[in-house]
């Protein structure tokens, strides 16, 4: 088996577009090489979230040629960076590639990501690793969060600390020095904040959180959106647009008579509400010192504002104190879970997802 380097790709709940990395794992912090980031045709975002709820005719169809779609544009992300850290096709060892969730029902026995391996390989000459979620699933885990291996791998320290991813979803992971990492969805991150401000603004986020700083969250709406079943879940637990979605939040009738700006400002405070709740949740022993965010939430300030007031005591930073960029980390995880399995070493944590036994993750399809 070659070596380093790796390609990771990652394309989240928010369906802002691609992220893609060439990362070598030689050092103990993981290097990014080269990196590139892509939109979504605005076709294909369209279909894929169509694809999110069940809707329509020709559902088989219309996902299959979405995932071959969506295969040409992480071929188009992985080459250029690749081509970004000056390496041919023959001299990344693989693409790790999660593909695009459109569903998740680990109670039900299936997830479904949808980006076609085969035509991955084809189109950019390299090894593809992908479909990491099902094995776990198979084992009765929840087969998601997956990147608690990886941040126990390389963000673990002397003392007890967070990571807080803030995609499309919020996850989180608590590493104790000594013990199996945990982890678990904690609820909406990005998918709701997003939503809102394209159907209000017509622009996919609401930058740096300005829009919901301007507003005033309204305790009864965000008393009734904490009432979703998720929140009253006890890990492991795993969520996504099959649940949080912008016509569950319009059914609830707070919605109707509060101000745009307003409604943004409430689910702000939802986002920052979960996670912090999850955080104080742990034992005093297992408290963490700080907590550490990436994703694209990360980039707003006003939500982490919100969190650090929601956790005072604790130092809530970004994953840049710790060596990775806050947009790069899930990324670099993939990379990283495709070396995991290339190599033979089981990446799931049954402390994190509930399965009866650790297990290789992925699927391989050779270059």
């Amino acid at each position: 088996m070659r070596a380093e380097p790796y390609v990771g790709l990652m394309s989240g709940t928010s369906l802002d577009g691609i992220d893609a990395v060439a990362v070598s794992f030689e050092g103990a912090c993981p290097e990014v090489l080269g990196q590139a980031s892509l939109p979504f045709p605005p076709e294909l975002r369209t279909e894929l979230l169509n694809l999110n709820r069940p809707r329509g005719q020709d559902e088989l169809e219309r996902a299959a040629a979405a995932g071959v779609a969506l295969a040409q544009t992480y071929a188009e992300a992985a080459l250029a960076a690749a081509a970004a850290a000056g390496l041919r096709p023959d001299q990344v060892a693989a693409i790790g590639c999660h593909g695009q969730t459109v569903r998740h029902r680990p109670e039900r026995g299936y997830t479904v990501q949808l980006g076609n391996g085969a035509w991955l390989a084809e189109l950019t000459g390299i090894t593809v690793v992908t479909d990491f979620r099902s094995r776990d699933i198979a084992a009765g885990g929840q087969g998601a969060p997956l990147v608690p291996a990886f941040h126990e791998a390389v963000f673990a320290g002397t003392r007890p600390r967070a990571i807080l991813n803030l995609g499309g979803i919020s996850n989180l992971t608590l590493l104790c020095p000594g013990k199996p990492p945990r982890g678990y969805d904690c609820g909406p991150g990005n998918v709701l904040l997003d939503g809102w401000s394209e159907r209000h603004l017509g622009v996919p986020f609401d930058r740096d959180g300005a829009w919901a700083q301007g507003g005033t969250p309204d305790p009864v709406l965000l008393s009734a959106l904490l009432e979703h079943p998720h929140f009253r879940r006890a890990p492991p637990k795993s969520t996504g647009r099959d649940e949080f979605h912008l016509p569950w939040l319009d059914s609830h009738d707070a919605v109707g008579r509060l101000a745009p700006r307003d409604v943004q400002a409430t689910l702000l405070a939802l986002t920052a509400r979960a996670a912090a709740d999850c955080i104080l949740a742990e034992s005093a022993e297992a408290l963490p010192e700080a907590v550490y965010c990436c994703g694209g939430g990360a980039l707003n300030g006003a939500l982490l504002d919100v969190l650090q007031a929601a956790l005072p005591g604790l130092a809530v930073t970004r994953t840049e104190a710790l060596g990775l960029p806050v947009q790069r980390v899930e990324a670099v995880a993939f990379a990283w879970l495709a070396r995991e399995l290339l190599q033979g070493r089981p990446a799931s944590r049954p402390s994190v997802t509930g399965a009866r036994h650790s297990a290789l993750l992925g699927a391989v399809y050779p270059a």
